[in-house]
């Protein structure tokens, strides 16, 4: 039995020894990123970034625009369902806010790629704003195939041992966006990273799943990290007014302008008035 055993020991240990060379051969990492760059789309044409214009004037109640950077042909990892539903929390959040009056949801449609201010400028006029969010992001997805994947495909079956490890990083940034000054208000960022483990059969399904979740977890601490930049920037306004010039909205200078041409029509006719009741007899 001894001889028997030592046989069936040895051809044991061929597999293993085949199995251990087989994974070292074919172990490695496979990666996947897609990007998208606020700095690419506003400045397509330049090394460095375009001069600001001025001192911005923020009309207060403000209206905020919100839209992905587009990304680059064939690179989308977004369906325009789920773009419009991250950015509806990021809306959400601009909404409680008292010095915020709308904010518009901007379809990808309408942004193009490498624009710059001059698509944003037309995206100004189309949606009556002077502000815009713009949410820009940078996904990787990282495949480790190790001795587990190999060890189970060879030993153990197709659909029992998880045998991919995968790893989601994502970040998201909020760059506000000041557009006829072409000024940056402020930024939040958000990251996260998503770890599970699928079989080769399932890791397409399970590498989109964990892509989704990457998404929504970024955007979640993209929203808590919004709450003290906003209350930094309001204080920046406060503090430095060289820098910034705020209005009301019912006091800007085009309303004042008309308001002042209308008191002085209605003097000029109230005391044409007068004046005509005065010479009947």
């Amino acid at each position: 039995m001894k001889p028997f055993n030592t046989c069936w020991r040895a051809i044991g240990l061929v597999i293993l020894g085949i199995a251990i060379v087989a994974a070292s051969g074919c172990a490695g990492v496979r990666g996947r990123q897609t990007t998208t760059s606020v700095v690419d789309y506003l400045y397509p044409d330049a090394r460095d970034p375009v001069a600001e214009q001025g001192v911005p004037v923020l009309t207060l109640p403000m209206r905020v625009g919100v839209a992905f950077v587009p990304e680059k042909m064939g690179h989308e990892s977004l369906t325009e369902a789920k773009k419009a539903e991250l950015l509806e929390r990021v809306a959400a959040n601009f909404r409680t806010l008292e010095f915020i009056k709308s904010i518009d949801i901007i379809p990808s449609a309408y942004l193009t790629p490498r624009g710059g201010f001059a698509n944003l400028n037309q995206i100004r006029t189309m949606h009556d704003i002077e502000t815009i969010a713009l949410v820009s992001y940078d996904q990787t997805q990282f495949t480790d195939e190790g001795m587990a994947s190999i060890v189970y495909w060879t030993i153990v079956g197709a659909y029992v041992v998880p045998g991919e490890k995968n790893s989601t990083h994502t970040m998201v940034d909020a760059v506000i966006m000041h557009i006829p000054s072409r000024k940056m208000l402020f930024r939040a960022p958000g990251v996260s990273q998503v770890k599970g483990l699928s079989t080769p059969v399932n890791l397409t399904e399970e590498l989109r799943m964990d892509s989704a979740k990457g998404f929504d977890l970024a955007v979640d601490n993209m929203i808590k990290n919004l709450a003290p930049q906003i209350v930094s920037f309001q204080e920046k306004v406060k503090s430095s007014p060289e820098e910034y010039q705020v209005v009301r909205a019912s006091s800007s200078r085009g309303g004042g302008a008309f308001d002042s041409v209308l008191a002085a029509l209605i003097g000029l006719l109230v005391a044409g008035g007068m004046w005509w009741s005065r010479r009947r007899p």
